[in-house]
């Protein structure tokens, strides 16, 4: 199978597979090493690591798509690329899925917020109608030149105008085409597990660590029927405290060693971006 295919078949098996945020290329390659089977493409992690401003529509298509191609490159598993709103109308979402699939996108995800939006676990949210949302699936769906490709529709009308209305919505943007559905920020564990009962296309939750959808593990996300379990930023915050806790380190002491436990070894980073195999081809053609 592509990784279009194995995408398809990890969201239909139910079984709450957990899908780490990356923010760039080396970020993919630490989710890809550790074994996780598939990878999103967040874009509040590559809004807050890129530009160091927050989640609220900073980020262009071009962004986005420069970074997915990056980590395309870098790893073979499958990527979900956040597309936010679609960078406008239909016509403009029509452009982003095709610039999307080009840059090596294998879902991309949708969703019905007012643009410009802003993280789904921020106060202030508003929903477009659900016309122009169905709309935008609509031309997702016409623009994806391999019909492999997954379109994501996300809802924030939970927020907005209850939890209700948010499966109402995502049951419209089923019929309008989307593949996978994604009802972002419920603040009940009942409507955590009530979700997989009322929509029968495969769904992903999401868990964002600080946000209001309660934690509940993958294990039972899984049991419940969740196809995948996004974890957007896990990496990006503990990335961020790695480098506050070592940098504290530098401050104080003056020094940072490699055995302090703070840092990453130098062999074990070479490792990670590959300096072995560019060894090898330097040597093949020198």
């Amino acid at each position: 199978m592509n990784t279009k295919q194995q995408l398809k078949a990890l969201a239909h098996a139910r079984r709450g597979v957990i899908v780490p945020g990356a923010f760039n290329a080396l970020s993919a390659r630490v989710v890809a090493d550790l074994g996780f089977e598939a990878i999103y493409v967040t874009g509040a992690g590559v809004t807050n690591m890129w530009f160091g401003l927050p989640d609220q529509a900073f980020m262009g298509l071009t962004d986005i798509a420069d970074h997915t191609a990056r980590i395309r490159d870098a790893v073979e598993l499958p990527l979900i690329v956040d597309a936010d709103t679609g960078f406008g109308n239909a016509l403009n979402t029509y452009n982003a899925v095709r610039t999307l699939e080009r840059a090596g996108a294998d879902c991309i995800q949708l969703e019905d917020q007012v643009s410009p939006k802003r993280c789904g676990h921020f106060s202030g949210k508003d929903v477009v109608q659900a016309s122009e949302m169905i709309g935008k699936i609509q031309a997702a769906c016409d623009a994806r030149r391999d019909k492999n490709l997954l379109i994501m529709a996300r809802t924030d009308a939970a927020a907005v105008h209850g939890f209700d209305a948010a499966v109402e919505r995502a049951q419209q943007y089923a019929e309008a085409g989307a593949d996978l559905l994604f009802v972002e920020a419920v603040t009940e564990l009942e409507h955590v597990r009530a979700l997989p009962q009322r929509l029968a296309v495969p769904q992903l939750m999401n868990m964002v660590i600080g946000g209001k959808t309660p934690i509940t593990s993958a294990q039972e996300l899984g049991q419940l029927g969740y196809g995948l379990v996004l974890y957007a930023n896990a990496a990006l915050q503990g990335a961020v405290m790695g480098m506050q806790k070592a940098l504290t380190v530098l401050r104080d002491e003056k020094e940072v060693q490699e055995s302090s436990g703070l840092v990453t070894p130098f062999a074990e980073r070479q490792r990670l971006v590959g300096k072995p195999a560019w060894d090898a081809l330097e040597q093949r053609y020198t």
